[in-house]
């Protein structure tokens, strides 16, 4: 890959630490998040008609913009559950691969509430780093170039900006270059996961008992 650069060693290392002891610090009172509803405000939509696509707007730095949209509540919750606010809070030079709610509830039936659960929380936290890259990697390093770039959770995520929309892994870049304070969101339309994590299924229904 010609312009994506890989993560910087002591970078990525430094930032997994930051990010293991902020969640190490919260585990034991961490709690599952529930899935936020739409803000009073947000007109209900109309039947058979097509979601209007999220807007993302800068405000302030990461944490503080996402929790300035309605169509991220389903991450922010994540990423409060697993203590990486923060993270995005005060950590310069950051790429964040932001899944909207719609992506978030795309998974398989029941899967979303099982990953938010609180002995999910490892797993959660894996995923959710999976999403960041530090380096500040806006669609002019991605236009034009094709290859791994190496994530904060040390998995490789597949970044193709060979033709549009741009891509990584097999998510769509459905709006590009949202530049916070310290660093830049791009956000996509599926959840990424890496190829280290398997996510956990959907409780199964509690079996019938055999006729007698």
């Amino acid at each position: 890959m010609k312009r994506a650069p890989m993560l910087a060693a002591a970078a990525s290392t430094a930032l997994i630490a930051l990010a293991a002891a902020t969640f190490a610090d919260g585990q034991a009172t961490a709690t599952a998040p529930a899935e936020a509803a739409p803000p009073a405000s947000a007109p209900a939509p109309v039947p058979g008609s097509v979601p209007a696509p999220p807007h993302l707007v800068a405000a302030g730095d990461m944490d503080a913009t996402l929790k300035n949209s309605p169509d991220f509540t389903i991450l922010v919750k994540a990423l409060d559950a697993t203590n990486l606010s923060g993270v995005l809070r005060t950590t310069p030079d950051l790429t964040l691969f932001a899944p909207t709610d719609e992506a978030f509830r795309a998974l398989p039936p029941g899967q979303l509430a099982e990953l938010l659960m609180p002995k999910n929380a490892a797993v959660l936290q894996k995923v959710l780093t999976y999403h960041l890259v530090h380096l500040d990697l806006d669609s002019s390093k991605i236009k034009g170039a094709k290859g791994p770039v190496e994530s904060v959770e040390k998995g490789k995520l597949q970044i193709d900006g060979s033709s549009q929309p741009l891509m990584v892994n097999n998510a769509d870049i459905i709006q590009a270059d949202v530049h916070a304070t310290n660093g830049v969101i791009h956000v996509v339309d599926k959840v990424l996961v890496p190829a280290d994590v398997t996510l956990p299924s959907a409780n199964a229904a509690a079996p019938t008992s055999a006729p007698g």
